[in-house]
């Protein structure tokens, strides 16, 4: 059975999509991009700041679900900034050499535009069995 999950402390989506699916013991969490939960806008600074708010919201939204760093198994990885990769790969790299439990798979996609002109969107699968 497939569930859709809907967070109560992240802005709700504009449009129709669940921002999780649980689906067995997978979590699909979809594309992130970096929006200030009170303003709705994004948070401005360039791929590094967009990274620090994405990992800031999916704690939020993981928490929220009893899902934590070790249930993380992939996040794959958007960006119209390829030039700026370095900044998304030091505040990522920050935050797992931080964490005692391993990182998730990763892959990334270069892609010519995001949703409100963000650098970076970042979709995450988490599996917890229950």
């Amino acid at each position: 059975m497939v569930q859709s999950l809907a967070s109560k402390k992240l802005i709700p989506p504009k449009f129709k999509y669940s921002q999780l699916v649980k689906a067995g013991p997978h979590y699909y969490c979809s594309g992130l991009i970096a929006l200030d939960n009170e303003s709705g806008e994004l948070v401005s600074g360039g791929i590094g700041k967009e990274t620090e708010k994405i990992l800031e919201n999916l704690q939020i939204l993981a928490h929220e679900f009893n899902l934590t760093w070790e249930h993380l198994a992939f996040a794959r990885v958007f960006t119209s900034d390829f030039d700026n990769f370095s900044e998304f790969n030091t505040v990522w790299e920050t935050l797992f050499n931080s964490l005692d439990t391993p990182p998730p798979a990763r892959s990334s996609l270069g892609v010519s535009a995001l949703p409100l002109n963000a650098s970076i969107e970042i979709e995450f699968t988490f599996y917890r069995e229950d």
